[in-house]
């Protein structure tokens, strides 16, 4: 099992040099050849026609005409040369194409415990302004979820100088069990209701737009769109926080099974009849690898009266003694990761990605991906797997999520303005 032996901590994304998955050349024929070129300019950044041709695979007269096409819908424009461009140029004004950032504006929301993020994004993917606030842990209505949703977005708009009106769509994440293709949300833990449409009240709300997905989806955009995902067709994400979840690409793109909610590995059972999950069922992953299943260890092994202290201030408590060396404290990341090897040795039997990332804000905390965690896994996973894929650690910082739910806006904008139903103005 190959893993990077440190976790990379990653606070901020930087303004991308590009963004959007690396595809290779005839990897979409559903696409329209617009809009394969337009992509194929905003995941370079700055790219020269002939280069155009040969990511997507067609003639330079067919990047000709369709770069005419786009540069009159006001989508990309011509600015200073790329590198090739100037070594090639031979007496031409080198140009190159780039996205024009003002084309179009999509916001991104993260709404979670214990603290909600928005950012503002441009068409070329730059981050405009951000905003977040903290959040109590107990459930809130829909009707409240839904006015801290629309108090996130009208802060990071004010900060980007931008109104309402400028957007062209806002994604929205939100943990639980999410239907993209109804926008329905079944079970949140941070709402009371159930079976919420919450994808066409907040679009009602707002007068916008709105793409809803998982929360574990959105930080999987985030690194399909910016991050260590770019280049590679298959990929997982596994996420660790207040809850257990995962995203997984197949061919560049995110899988979300027949019905919009596929991939919850913190709700597979490790336990038959196992510890009480959130979620209502019992022993799910995440009921011995999330915050709450900590925290609830922690006030039974160290006798640390349960909900008398805030969870991280528990949590930090724990960690700091386990690195004293406590025993119990220990042995409690020690079973936690012991969970977490044999949900992860699943993901690589049944998937095979050639890179598993881990993130969340429980990446701090390197019991759970210790060389013992890693070997583990290897020895869960079947014979042919042993060698298993690389595996990374992702201690990304809070804005990253609502950056992937700014990917997910940013997707269907472009599938509406370009797709076989777009106009492309």
């Amino acid at each position: 099992m190959r893993i990077q032996a440190e976790a990379i901590a990653i606070d901020t994304l930087e303004q991308p040099n590009g963004c959007g998955p690396l595809t290779p050349p005839l990897s979409s024929s559903v696409k329209p050849l617009r809009q394969q070129v337009f992509e194929a300019i905003r995941a370079a950044g700055s790219i020269a026609r002939v280069d155009v041709a040969r990511t997507v695979g067609i003639s330079p007269g067919s990047v000709t005409a369709l770069t005419s096409e786009l540069i009159d819908a006001g989508l990309i424009g011509e600015s200073g040369a790329s590198q090739r461009e100037t070594e090639a140029a031979r007496g031409r004004p080198p140009v190159a194409l780039r996205v024009r950032p003002e084309a179009r504006f999509v916001a991104g929301i993260k709404l979670s415990s214990p603290t909600h993020s928005a950012v503002i994004v441009d068409f070329a993917g730059n981050r405009l302004s951000q905003a977040s606030a903290p959040r109590a842990f107990a459930r809130h209505s829909s009707a409240d979820t839904i006015a801290e949703a629309v108090r996130m977005l009208d802060s990071a708009l004010e900060k980007s100088g931008l109104d309402r009106a400028d957007l062209a769509a806002v994604g929205l994440g939100i943990p639980g069990f999410v239907d993209t293709g109804t926008g329905r949300v079944s079970w949140s833990p941070i709402m009371a209701d159930r079976e919420v449409p919450l994808q066409a009240m907040v679009a009602e709300r707002l007068g916008l737009n709105v793409c809803i997905d998982n929360d574990a989806n959105l930080l999987t955009m985030a690194e399909l769109w910016f991050g260590a995902g770019r280049a590679l067709a298959d990929f997982a994400v596994v996420t660790i926080e207040h809850g257990v979840g995962m995203g997984l690409v197949v061919n560049h793109e995110i899988y979300r099974g027949g019905g919009g909610m596929g991939m919850e590995l913190g709700h597979t059972k490790v336990h038959l009849d196992g510890a009480l999950c959130r979620c209502g069922q019992r022993g799910c992953l995440e009921a011995y690898v999330a915050d709450y299943a900590l925290v609830r260890e922690a006030s039974t092994a160290l006798n640390w009266p349960d909900g008398t202290r805030e969870p991280h201030i528990v949590l930090e408590s724990l960690f700091s003694q386990a690195k004293a060396g406590n025993a119990a404290a220990r042995s409690i990341f020690h079973r936690a990761g012991r969970y977490l090897a044999l949900g992860i040795a699943n993901v690589v039997t049944m998937f095979d990605p050639g890179l598993i990332i881990l993130s969340g804000a429980r990446m701090r905390y390197d019991y759970l991906y210790a060389r013992e965690v890693m070997t583990e896994i290897a020895s869960l996973s079947s014979a042919a797997h042993r060698a298993g894929p690389r595996v990374e650690t992702h201690a990304w910082g809070d804005m990253v999520w609502a950056q992937g739910a700014a990917a997910l806006a940013l997707a269907a904008v472009t599938d509406a303005t370009l797709g076989a139903q777009g106009t492309g103005r």
